[in-house]
């Protein structure tokens, strides 16, 4: 009897609490800004990879080397990414199943090993960035070598990971604290650097490409925008959230997603574009050969002062971990979708580190390894992209879900522009364009 009433009077987890408020949103008895709070998660989670330390490497490069020119980069790898997060969350919603698993349940074997491999590459690619330019943060603060530092990073990845054992609820909650802790870290430097802000919203809106370095760098800003591991992740996020009784259900919690697709990544697209005012406005005029992010949080101390390198340091440290749990969380969904088998955590985080780790070990420049693997991730983005297309427009998977028209046809512009850049790129890489 006792132990009746004391189990009565336990208080909901942080996850059936959500699941509780999202039941009551769907069934009309909320309404407002409250209302819609519960649904938030999914694309909060996936926008921390358009935060990682690859874009602090692609950005800072920009914004010293260019200046403001290269902003408009920024804003339409943001729309991009958008629209590819938001058919990726879609696709979760109505069919129930992640992207990784369809493409094994829908395409034939050798496509799929293909798929598979160039995945794989592009998530150790992903990791490679975040977590060494988490460790790069803990060793500036710590002063310590980079391998202790990046034993460090591992074991807070690791403890943050082992939220998810409570649900799905407190993960997405810390992870958003830490968009937070970058968000703001931003937007204090933007209060203290000497912004040029007629430049920002001239380059912003006004494409240009200064030379075949811009290009580039213009490739790698996309390839840390636009992440391949992420258009994986977050159909795995909705999948199983929240399943709704109808079609009226469904349908609110695809606007309910849409919704949150646009302030999470608009959120991330100002940080991004917050990243290359910042790199313009300290470094441009007089230290435009910074290149490395070791090198651009020492000069800002004399700069722009200790607070200034202080929210840097802050930013990237809550980057690297944060998108390092991203950057796991997706590389076991995409193992577990295409393979399907599960994968343990421990064993998924420490194949993921091999890379880093060697790259470390060899001497090899940390912020260029950075930039090198945005690229690699900008070459495997096509692959998700027109898997993504291709699913989200089918009428026999999607129903009345499918994408309309003008979403088909926007989704196939971006995807050919990103296989264009990539061309473009190979043809400089290979010496073709000399």
């Amino acid at each position: 009897m006792n132990e009746a009433i004391s189990q009565a009077v336990v208080p909901p987890t942080l996850t059936e609490q959500t699941c509780f408020d999202i039941g009551e949103t769907l069934a009309g008895r909320r309404r407002g800004v409250r209302a819609m709070l519960p649904f938030a998660g999914p694309a909060v989670v996936a926008s921390i990879a358009y935060m990682d330390p690859g874009n602090f490497a692609t950005n800072i490069q920009a914004g010293a080397s260019y200046g403001y020119a290269l902003l408009w980069v920024v804003a339409v790898a943001n729309l991009v990414a958008m629209l590819f997060q938001s058919l990726s969350a879609k696709l979760g919603l109505v069919t129930g199943r992640n992207l990784a698993e369809l493409c094994r349940a829908s395409l034939p074997r050798r496509c799929v090993l293909t798929m598979w491999g160039i995945s794989e590459i592009a998530a150790m690619a992903t990791d490679l960035a975040e977590f060494v330019g988490g460790a790069i943060g803990v060793s500036l603060l710590t002063r310590l070598p980079m391998m202790p530092s990046m034993l460090i990073t591992a074991a807070v990845t690791y403890g943050l990971l082992q939220f998810e054992k409570r649900g799905f609820r407190p993960l997405e909650l810390a992870i958003a604290a830490l968009v937070g802790v970058i968000g703001l870290s931003y937007l204090a430097e933007l209060l203290i650097a000497p912004v040029h802000w007629a430049a920002v919203a001239k380059h912003t809106f006004t494409p240009s490409m200064p030379d075949r370095n811009a290009l580039t760098i213009a490739v790698g800003i996309i390839g840390a925008t636009v992440m391949p591991h992420v258009l994986f992740l977050h159909s795995g996020l909705t999948q199983h959230r929240v399943k709704p009784r109808n079609d009226g259900e469904r349908a609110k919690l695809l606007r309910f997603s849409n919704i949150e697709v646009v302030v999470a990544l608009g959120v991330a697209g100002l940080i991004n574009m917050a990243m290359v005012i910042m790199a313009s406005s300290a470094f441009h005029a007089g230290h435009a050969e910074i290149a490395s992010i070791e090198t651009a949080w020492r000069t800002l101390t004399p700069l722009l002062g200790g607070a200034a390198a202080g929210l840097f340091l802050a930013a990237l440290i809550a980057s690297g971990v944060s998108s390092s749990v991203v950057g796991t969380m997706a590389g076991q969904m995409i193992m577990q979708g295409f393979v399907g088998f599960h994968v343990p955590v421990w064993a998924r985080r420490l194949v993921t580190m091999v890379p880093a780790f060697v790259v470390v070990a060899c001497g090899v420049d940390a912020t260029r390894a950075l930039v090198l693997s945005q690229v690699v991730l900008s070459i495997a983005l096509p692959v998700p992209m027109i898997a993504l297309v291709w699913f989200t427009s089918s009428e026999k998977l999607m129903g009345r879900y499918r994408n309309r028209r003008f979403t088909t046809a926007a989704a196939v512009a971006g995807a050919v522009a990103v296989l264009g850049l990539n061309g473009v790129l190979l043809w400089q890489v290979t010496g073709s364009g000399v």
